[in-house]
């Protein structure tokens, strides 16, 4: 073997190496915190969070049970699932016309709901309170369903979008041909297409709803409507911490995304990745 080929034998070797430590430091940065908080919730730990009285318990998970916790994992997860399948259906519809039809103002269409993906709505929590307070949606589910509809349809129309430009028009064309209209046709020809976009397009939408705290918080007082955001935070209390209860809660609000999302996670990747080309 010459001395040049035992050269980039061993390049080859160190850029690998290098590229295997690179990896693990990031994978030991990303598992760290899920590892603590999993190991806390076990624990008999401390309202400082530095010492426990040792031993493993389940008593932090017996806590958040009797307080009811699971009833805001289960108002959670229905308020999330329904504000996504409006906007997906909503974004599905939406983002066929715009990447379908030529028409005047298209521009400006698209240009107006990116805007709501780029607007600060932290800014209409006040105006978004006094309308609920007037239509009576205060204390509601249907309000948070609205405004987690609304807020999360922007980027899901940008993405399905992207996505619908990668499939050809002539399939519509011969559906339509065939006898189709043009919701036979989303039906039955875009839609099983493009189950990956929409995969991703739900996954996106569904996180944002479940881990959104500040209009939960002004639209919802009422005990058994709260989620889990507001549920985790009757743990911050004005002198201490239930540091125990926290933990436990963060694991069991992680539970409900990993079993929903973790079989779907081939179609995620395709469908951000294919949504991302226009």
């Amino acid at each position: 073997m010459s001395i040049s080929a035992q050269k980039t034998g061993l390049s080859g070797l160190i850029e690998r190496g290098g590229m295997l430590a690179l990896f693990l430091v990031l994978m030991t940065f990303l598992l760290a915190p899920a590892v603590f908080v999993f190991k806390g919730s076990v624990e008999n730990i401390s309202i400082s969070l530095v010492a426990n009285e040792g031993g493993l318990t389940l008593k932090n998970y017996g806590k958040i049970l009797s307080d009811g916790y699971f009833v805001y994992v289960f108002n959670s997860l229905y308020i999330c699932i329904l504000a996504t399948v409006l906007s997906c259906t909503i974004s599905l519809f939406a983002a066929y016309g715009l990447s379908r039809f030529r028409f005047p103002g298209r521009g400006f269409v698209f240009g107006a709901i990116m805007g709501g993906q780029f607007f600060p709505w932290i800014i209409l929590v006040n105006p978004i309170f006094i309308f609920f307070a007037r239509a009576g949606l205060i204390n509601s589910h249907l309000g948070l369903i609205l405004c987690y509809t609304a807020f999360i349809t922007p980027f899901t129309v940008y993405l399905l979008v992207g996505y619908l430009t990668t499939i050809p028009k002539s399939l519509d064309e011969a559906a339509i041909v065939d006898g189709a209209n043009r919701l036979q046709v989303i039906w039955m020809v875009i839609l099983p297409i493009m189950w990956p976009g929409l995969v991703a397009a739900a996954t996106f939408g569904f996180l944002q709803s479940w881990s959104e705290y500040l209009l939960a918080l002004a639209l919802i007082t009422e005990d058994g409507l709260k989620t889990i955001p507001l549920g985790l935070y009757q743990y911050f209390g004005d002198v201490q911490v239930d540091w125990g209860a926290v933990m436990a809660g963060s694991v069991v609000a992680t539970v409900p995304t990993l079993l929903l999302f973790l079989p779907l996670q081939k179609k995620l990747v395709a469908g951000l990745t294919q949504g991302a080309t226009k």
